[in-house]
């Protein structure tokens, strides 16, 4: 089994990219939505070390966001405690999947948290900054300081595009999107 990791900046289209491939994508922050709305003892962890913030099951996003812009140091809580959960449900995915030739690995902290493998082949997706911040800007949820604290826990991009093994330019158009990754796809098949 290939494993690809896509690394890039928040907004640059990672999922994009990561959907674009055709094979089974590990899509960290759908399962960490699906932990808020789910699982009652995730819940309860985060009730017990921010009760002023989480205090409904299921997790709002918004209490999420308000214990993060309280204090910084909640997002490392917070991870701490939602990073060991999806590390279980990405070797369910893992062993689900492990007859397939190839699995993307669509997880924000990929490198931080060393969840990735040597053998991994790590693409980054490079766009432009102000196409990243026009897209961002459109999320619901968006907060210019919720996203510094989460740059802040985050590599620098330069070191993400220096392990990475190919970058593809994403400018927001299918077509150049999936001539990058057919491009990928021949090289390493």
């Amino acid at each position: 089994m290939i494993r690809i990791g896509i690394l890039g900046d928040i907004g640059s289209g990672k999922t994009y990219v990561a959907n674009s491939f055709g094979y089974p994508v590990f899509n960290a922050d759908k399962e960490v939505e699906k932990l808020y709305q789910e699982n009652k003892k995730v819940f309860e962890k985060l009730n017990k070390i921010l009760p002023l913030y989480v205090c409904s099951f299921p997790i709002k996003k918004i209490e999420i966001i308000n214990a993060i812009l309280a204090n910084k140091k909640n997002l490392k809580k917070i991870v701490k405690i939602v990073h060991l959960e999806i590390r279980k449900k990405l070797n369910i995915f893992l062993k689900k999947n492990r007859n397939k030739k190839i699995i993307i690995l669509d997880i924000p902290l990929l490198l931080e948290n060393k969840i990735y493998s040597k053998k991994d082949i790590l693409i980054f997706v490079q766009a432009h900054k102000k196409n990243i911040l026009k897209r961002l800007t459109k999320r619901k949820n968006f907060n210019k300081k919720l996203l510094y604290n989460f740059k802040k826990i985050q590599l620098p991009l330069d070191i993400k595009k220096k392990k990475s093994k190919f970058v593809i330019k994403n400018n927001f158009r299918k077509k150049s999107v999936k001539i990058s990754i057919n491009r990928i796809l021949n090289e390493i098949l």
